[in-house]
């Protein structure tokens, strides 16, 4: 979507320069051109955009249809640009393009995105547009392979078919694209090897492959592209080791290869690329030591090297290396730390992320803890060091110090105002809850997670104006009812609260939070019926009423009468599918 905003800034610029320096002399569109569009129009079945509603009247080039450039001088139409929303799933258009667009013949620029619900094949007839210099079908649901003719399209410099559902090779035609400098065929379902094809793609300066099921090695003609600055192959299945080829590329910026199969060492010619401000190699199979020559990249500020097999990280703290690092990210690796260190805490860094590092002792004191927006410490040895702890904190949005040794009453946690996520999971925290829930809780608090620890009390009553979406209590010593209040958290989408002591009944409310699409009640000693109420919670895709001393009919429709019958086992006299039938209260009464 990057690609298309200044694509969009562009062309609307455009618009307005040719709409107040053309003559009163302009041309009505071709004939040809409007029939072309209107063959379009009629291909798309529903438009909730209302962008083709303006597809009225005679004159395609009059400056009312939307989305429609035309050369005045001319009548014929240059572009085609048609935005959808990615964030308003209400606005897209369903239909499938239409062959007719090949007729636009003096078409430069065809970008058609985020419409969601345009499906089909990429019409064969689009390699007839020979002066494209951009096709930007990004973020609808295209089907089928990439046409092997796009190839022909000799003066495109922009082609992005991001976002669909294209599947099979990337054709070796692609690499004729001679001009091409920004590439994007990411989130597709692409299978094979990238093509060797592509070393002839000199002008590259982004290609975006990633979000795909590409396999084979990652080619050594990567050293061909030297205007290039973006590059993400990340989630894929590429192996093989990192070709020391693709260092050689002195103005990338970006490079991401993430969630893939890489094996062997990272070479230490990382460091000659100079531009380098991201790099992302987490998820793979990378062993041996971080090289430290990392540390010479002057211009890094994102790190992220996490669940590979690495081992001791290098002593950057005695180079004063990597002086722009902002973020990094060394968790579930072979490390044993210890300690976090200081090339790390010295720094002004907004996101420290060393899950799983072997680290103990009391927690660590950074230098700039006001700068820190993410930390994870979590699968550590924590003991101490967390009471006030993140009094300095004013920036903290993301905490997660899940599964330590923390030993603490909850009343010792004081939490920033603006925090969005708290995981604390697996630890050994005592207390009530309602020293983290109550009235002053944060509106911006989205995910709080204590399951797993030794909390005990009541759930609070909660408050309106909660943002809460993860509330998960689970596996603690908390009693009493689920309160009715639990209605409030209206944007709440998980709710655990299994494996406590809660008794009473599952409020008739709880079918108000319309939004939930996990819930767990299950091991606890809620009594009474499951209520007819929560059919009204339309988006659940998870729940568990099991072990309880629940009793009368399951709620007769989906999802309810679908889930497996061990979400309702071990209760005293449910019945109705998936169980078996009710036959009455004296049946009922008498157990399963």
């Amino acid at each position: 979507m990057q690609i298309l905003g200044w694509v969009f800034k562009l062309f609307f610029l455009y618009s307005v320069f040719s709409v107040f320096s053309i003559s009163l002399a302009r041309r009505v569109c071709s004939d040809a051109d409007r029939a072309a569009l209107v063959a379009f129009k009629t291909r798309i079945m529903v438009d909730t955009t209302e962008i083709l509603s303006s597809w009225t009247g005679t004159d395609c080039c009059s400056g009312d249809w939307e989305g429609v450039q035309c050369n005045d001088a001319t009548g014929r139409v240059t572009g085609l640009v048609l935005q959808g929303s990615n964030r308003d799933s209400h606005r897209y258009m369903r239909g499938t393009l239409s062959p007719s667009l090949g007729s636009l013949s003096f078409l430069e620029v065809m970008a058609i995105s985020g419409m969601k619900h345009i499906a089909g094949p990429i019409p064969e007839t689009f390699a007839t547009l020979t002066r494209l210099t951009q096709l930007i079908l990004e973020d609808n649901s295209l089907q089928g392979n990439i046409p092997r003719s796009l190839g022909s399209l000799s003066n495109l410099n922009t082609l992005s078919l991001s976002g669909n559902r294209l599947v099979g090779q990337i054709p070796p035609s692609i690499g004729d694209l001679r001009k091409i400098q920004i590439l994007g065929l990411s989130r597709n379902s692409l299978t094979g090897s990238i093509p060797i094809t592509f070393r002839n793609l000199v002008s590259l300066q982004s290609l975006e492959l990633s979000f795909n099921l590409l396999s084979g090695s990652i080619p050594d003609s990567l050293r061909q592209f030297q205007n290039l600055t973006f590059l993400d192959l990340s989630n894929n299945r590429l192996s093989g080791q990192l070709p020391t080829s693709m260092f050689n590329l002195a103005k990338l910026q970006d490079l991401s290869l993430d969630h893939n199969q890489l094996t062997g060492n990272i070479p230490s010619q990382i460091a000659s690329l100079n531009s380098l401000t991201r790099l992302s190699l987490s998820s793979n199979q990378l062993t041996g030591r971080i090289p430290e020559s990392i540390s010479t990249l002057q211009n890094l500020w994102y790190l992220n090297l996490s669940r590979n097999a690495l081992t001791e990280p290098p002593p950057l703290m005695q180079s004063g290396g990597l002086p722009s690092l902002l973020s990094v990210d060394l968790s579930y690796n072979n490390l044993s730390l210890g300690t976090i260190p200081n090339w790390i805490t010295e720094k002004t860094l907004s996101a420290v992320h060393l899950a799983g590092c072997k680290l103990r002792g009391n927690l660590p004191n950074f230098a700039k803890p006001d700068s820190l927006s993410s930390i994870d410490l979590s699968d550590n040895y924590f003991t101490g060091g967390i009471s006030g702890y993140f009094d300095s904190m004013t920036s903290l949005q993301r905490l997660k110090l899940s599964n330590n040794q923390f030993k603490l009453d909850l009343l010792e946690i004081q939490l920033p105002d603006g925090i969005s996520s708290v995981e604390l999971q697996m630890n050994q925290l005592t207390g009530s809850l309602s020293r983290i829930l109550n009235n002053r809780t944060s509106s911006f608090l989205e995910t709080l997670d204590v399951s797993g620890n030794q909390i005990s009390g009541t759930i609070p009553e909660f408050v309106e104006g909660l943002g809460l979406r993860v509330l998960n209590i689970g596996s603690n010593h908390i009693g009493g009812l689920l309160p009715g209040s639990v209605s409030n958290l209206i944007e709440l989408e998980k709710l655990d609260v299994s494996r406590n002591r809660i008794t009473g009944t599952i409020p008739t409310s709880l079918g108000l939070i319309s939004n939930l699409q996990w819930l767990d009640l299950s091991i606890n000693a809620l009594t009474g019926t499951i209520p007819t109420s929560l059919l009204g919670i339309k988006s659940l895709r998870h729940a568990n009423f099991r072990a309880n001393r629940l009793c009368g009919e399951i709620p007769q429709g989906r999802p309810y009468n679908i889930f497996p019958i061990k979400a309702y086992a071990h209760n005293q006299c449910l019945c109705g599918k998936p169980l078996p039938p009710c036959r009455g209260r004296k049946q009922e009464s008498t157990g399963q």
